[in-house]
């Protein structure tokens, strides 16, 4: 799976370690079977504008952004069990909890050093 460093407008790195679920089976899996996530890392659904908590462990912070990375909304602190949607996203990432607490909406996204 392709792996990116998220990083807002100013440079500052959101997410060091960002795997990219851009096919039907790493979308499907998801973050399913992790126990956590460590704070550098996460993963963008691309595309996606809902993800559900079903059978996951651990609460994330959900970045729902237009298909150009812009930040619609921020869902801080979501438990499993739970499911989060936002009218016109096209993407979404999943950060551990606590890491989307710099976003607001409005803010730019990028993806950079992109790997194989």
């Amino acid at each position: 799976m392709k792996t990116a460093s998220l990083l807002a407008q100013d440079g500052t790195v959101v997410c060091a370690r960002c795997r990219l679920a851009d096919s039907p089976i790493p979308r499907m899996k998801g973050l399913l079977g992790r126990a956590s996530l460590d704070p550098d890392e996460g993963m963008l659904f691309r595309p996606g504008g809902s993800i559900h908590m079903f059978f996951m462990r651990f609460s994330i912070d959900a970045v729902f952004c237009t298909r150009d990375l812009e930040v619609i909304d921020v869902v801080r602190g979501l438990r499993p069990w739970r499911v989060a949607a936002r009218r016109g996203a096209k993407v979404v990432i999943e950060l551990a909890e606590g890491g989307g607490a710099a976003l607001r909406p409005g803010d730019r996204l990028s993806l950079a050093t992109i790997d194989a």
